[in-house]
């Protein structure tokens, strides 16, 4: 009998032992989940989430980043923390896109023209001259239209978090002037990786050739391009007017662009955290809009010291030619372009 009772404690012992390491284990599991601000997460647990851009320090995006970081630290009581990688230090804005739709840690700045590889209807809010104002485009982001559009994106894997973001008017920069149409005949043009630029400026009869925003200034100095295009401060921040010296307004995109992150990771947030990023993200692409009025301004004096020549141009002929692009996607749903069209003069 003592012989069993002394197994018996042995047993006992062993069984204590291997339920406290399973517990510990357990508990480091929870842990590691809770500090990516998972669902396994309290409500009290500090939210780390990764902010990725390809804009420089200093841009408006960038100060729009920033901002966020700081409303959403202060809103929720140092719960989020948002950390910032600018000038596509986390890949190029469709690898991120990708590793978001993965479930990946990570919102990022993506234009619309990138997310139609996913919807392609997304793609119309960066259409040429689709609308005469921002203020349509944002008008856009508050329908119905737009979302049955997230929710197309949500089954794609994709989640809107910030809708706001004013990117600005798109302008072409070159080694040689452009007044009309015509004068973009075999220029190679750089222009970001999507269906929509590309398009753009096949129909301006240019040769775009996308890079990525990284390599625009040694591509120019290289010869390798003769041109770009992207809003002022974009232009300014890649240093492209120290090679290009013709500044052609043609404002041939008003341009918005969103905030995207995985729908499962977003989904894994807590709710209130989620909300926080909403409000806090908008707040500041309202901040930003602001930022890049001033810049616009300051930007254009700069050029024009350092021997920039601006040509104001006639857009009527830009808008001829790219009318063809409304008719390149056929995957588009059918009568988009008139919807989107109804959507604007509705508001008025």
């Amino acid at each position: 009998m003592k012989k069993f009772s002394k197994w018996l404690n042995v047993f006992l012992v062993v069984m204590l032992v291997g339920m406290m390491a399973a517990c510990s284990s357990n508990s480091k599991e929870t842990s590691s989940a809770e500090k990516i601000g998972g669902a396994e997460g309290t409500k009290d647990e500090k939210v780390v989430i990764n902010i990725a851009y390809g804009n420089q320090p200093g841009e408006p995006i960038d100060q729009l980043a920033n901002k966020w970081k700081e409303l959403a630290a202060e809103k929720s009581g140092g719960k989020i923390e948002l950390k910032l990688y600018p000038s596509s230090q986390l890949g190029s804005e469709k690898d991120v896109v990708e590793q978001a739709t993965m479930g990946n840690n990570v919102i990022v700045m993506a234009g619309y023209d990138f997310l139609m590889d996913y919807v392609p209807d997304a793609g119309i809010l960066t259409a040429p001259y689709i609308t005469d104002s921002v203020d349509d485009l944002l008008y856009l982001t508050t329908t119905d239209w737009f979302k049955e559009l997230n929710t197309s994106l949500n089954e794609k894997g994709l989640d809107i978090v910030v809708t706001k973001t004013v990117y600005g008017e798109r302008h072409l920069l070159t080694n040689d002037p452009v007044l009309k149409p015509e004068d973009l005949k075999g220029m190679k043009i750089r222009v970001p990786n999507n269906q929509m630029s590309i398009a753009t400026f096949e129909a301006l009869g240019a040769t775009p050739t996308p890079t990525p925003l990284g390599d625009l200034y040694t591509s120019l100095q290289q010869g390798l391009i003769d041109g770009a295009e992207n809003p002022l401060p974009v232009l300014a921040g890649v240093k492209a007017q120290e090679v290009s010296k013709h500044l052609a307004l043609t404002g041939h995109q008003k341009f918005i662009t969103s905030w995207v992150g995985g729908a499962k990771f977003i989904q894994s947030l807590p709710e209130d955290v989620v909300q926080i990023l909403r409000e806090t993200g908008n707040e500041a692409a309202d901040f930003a809009r602001g930022v890049l009025e001033e810049q616009n301004e300051q930007v254009l004096a700069d050029f024009q010291s350092q021997g920039v020549e601006v040509h104001e141009v006639d857009i009527a002929p830009f808008k001829d030619k790219v009318k063809p692009v409304y008719e390149a996607f056929p995957n588009w749903t059918p009568g988009l372009y008139d919807r989107i069209q109804e959507l604007v003069a509705s508001q008025k």
